[in-house]
């Protein structure tokens, strides 16, 4: 089984499309003013936008994009524009994390996990 795509709600998808090309994806599908797909340039996964009239405040929901040179790609990207909730910072689950929103308020983590990311110390034996 893969995890093909993940999609997002978006209030202005074009602006959104600028965001995630910003972040590293490529752009795959553009059906504007009603949807956009973008790719991970590693790996075969994608993130859908989908437009939508409202968005509600605070769903929980938070999307992971992994760095291998987090604090790097968060420079660059602050550089650019990019407003960061949380800067870089290594947290108690082994992961290093900076958080920012798109233009549409999501959340999205730019991380570092490394070995971590599926192999952590508590990893369930089955």
């Amino acid at each position: 089984m893969h995890l093909n795509q993940v999609t997002l709600p978006a209030l202005d998808i074009e602006a959104s499309i600028r965001f995630y090309r910003g972040i590293g994806l490529r752009l795959i599908v553009n059906s504007l003013p009603h949807y956009a797909r973008l790719e991970t340039p590693d790996g075969e996964s994608t993130l859908s936008l989908h437009q939508v009239s409202s968005i509600a405040q605070e769903t929980g929901v938070v999307i992971y994009f992994e760095y291998a040179d987090l604090d790097a790609e968060v420079r660059r990207l602050q550089e650019h524009g990019y407003a960061f909730d949380q800067p870089p910072r290594d947290e108690r689950w082994l992961w290093r994390e900076a958080r920012l929103r798109d233009p549409s308020k999501n959340v999205v983590c730019l991380y570092w996990a490394g070995e971590n990311r599926r192999f952590p110390p508590w990893r369930v034996q089955e």
